[in-house]
């Protein structure tokens, strides 16, 4: 019987071949003489803990990968596009640096990932700056620091940076000087940045860590922002004193007038608020279509008012996630709900606001009064999900009663209340 597969064209078998697990792939050079070699043109390399038996000790196991990693490239012929090395059992050795040289070399790589443990830093070697063709850069537990001379990636249009220790002015550089970025993700840096992001083609920006500052200049197209901020208590206290005379609202997304979902995590409310009071804002974003805001004190008034005014300033909102932080009083001052006559014109309306969801909550007044504003100022609102805090276990049913007597300004607006 005649070998089908072994005449079809080599781009389908390249194709076929790069579908298959590494181990696999390397492994069809046993079935006939002709398939030899067969393997050694994939384009695409993806290195994992499966590519050696788990059978061995965690050290046996990063020096079989190391040596079949090594082979794989001594063997290789032809370019190599992707290159991407995912395993927590593999940390700093000199391999690695060598594998970078040979990729380096060859100048066709278009995409490298280093996800590696996380027990050491691995320095990654000069030579990386020298793959100038580079799309997607990803890299984890590595210390990085760009050459004086380095002029950017210009091809770059995705990079990722997890636990990468590198100097602020290096990675804004970095940024900069990657014209065609379009998606950048940045998490737990070892000290805290204020960075500063200029980036005119960034469209994802996914920003997690104690950052002690963050700028955004000349982000005209950036659509969807996410942001993990981590702030100890003492910090927050500290931030705010330093940053009393600037508004972080306006200073951090005045620069992004086109975003279109926005998520803001851990102490991303906090930080949103330090400053003085803008007062009504004239920043309207148009194209926001998606919030979710976690861990808001409703007992903090600044706090309450970056939520107001954020999503008034959206007028074709369409979905709203909230999550309240944690409450150390039952209740707000009687006096503070004047801000809600204040900041809601009686004639607001979300005219495209359909889905609301509000978890962690504790009944108390501000939390209250947003329901009660959502409720009656959304045409179309379709369902409202409202999920108490677990420490609120009395007068849960009072919550919900209050909340039936809310008016409703869209008539198909069903309440879901979550008892657990």
């Amino acid at each position: 019987m005649d070998d089908l597969i072994s005449d079809l064209p080599q781009s389908i078998l390249e194709s076929i071949l790069t579908r298959l697990p590494i181990r696999d792939a390397v492994k069809t050079s046993i079935l006939s003489r002709k398939w030899r070699y067969k393997w050694a043109s994939i384009t695409e390399l993806v290195f994992d803990g499966e590519c050696v038996s788990s059978l061995h000790e965690g050290s046996t196991i990063e020096g079989s990968l190391v040596k079949f990693i090594t082979r794989v490239l001594f063997l290789h012929q032809g370019p190599i596009h992707k290159f991407q090395v995912s395993t927590c059992y593999l940390h700093s050795c000199p391999d690695i640096d060598q594998w970078i040289l040979f990729l380096s070399r060859s100048s066709d790589v278009r995409e490298l990932i280093l996800k590696l443990g996380e027990a050491e830093w691995v320095r990654i070697p000069s030579c990386l700056f020298s793959c100038k063709k580079l799309t997607h850069l990803e890299l984890s537990s590595c210390e990085l620091d760009p050459p004086p001379r380095f002029k950017g990636f210009l091809c770059l249009r995705s990079l990722s940076l997890y636990r990468v220790l590198v100097a602020a002015d290096a990675i804004e550089n970095l940024i900069w000087n990657c014209p065609l970025l379009e998606n950048l993700a940045l998490s737990y840096f070892d000290d805290s940045l204020a960075i500063t992001i200029r980036a005119p083609n960034l469209k994802h920006l996914y920003l997690e860590g104690d950052f002690a500052d963050i700028f955004l200049e000349n982000t005209p197209l950036l659509c969807n922002l996410s942001v993990v901020m981590y702030m100890a208590d003492d910090m927050a206290e500290q931030f705010e004193l330093e940053q009393s005379s600037n508004c972080n609202f306006v200073k951090f997304l005045s620069h992004a007038p086109r975003l279109e979902s926005l998520a803001g995590r851990a102490y991303f409310a906090k930080y949103l608020s330090i400053g003085d009071d803008p007062g009504p804002l004239s920043i309207t974003f148009d194209h926001l279509k998606i919030i979710e805001l976690c861990e808001v004190s409703f007992e903090d008034m600044k706090e309450v008012l970056v939520l107001l005014r954020l999503i008034t300033s959206s007028p074709n909102l369409e979905e709203l996630r909230i999550s309240a932080g944690a409450n150390t009083s039952p209740a707000g001052a009687p006096d503070s709900l004047d801000i809600w006559e204040r900041e809601c014109p009686a004639d607001w309306t979300f005219k495209q606001l359909k889905v609301v969801k509000m978890t962690d909550v504790d009944g108390i007044p501000h939390e209250m009064e947003l329901l009660k504003f959502l409720l009656g100022s959304s045409l179309v609102l379709k369902t409202m999900t409202i999920s108490p805090s677990t420490y609120f276990k009395h007068n849960r049913m009072d919550m919900l009663i209050e909340l039936l007597r809310f008016r409703r300004a869209s008539s198909e607006a069903e309440i879901i209340f979550l008892q657990e």
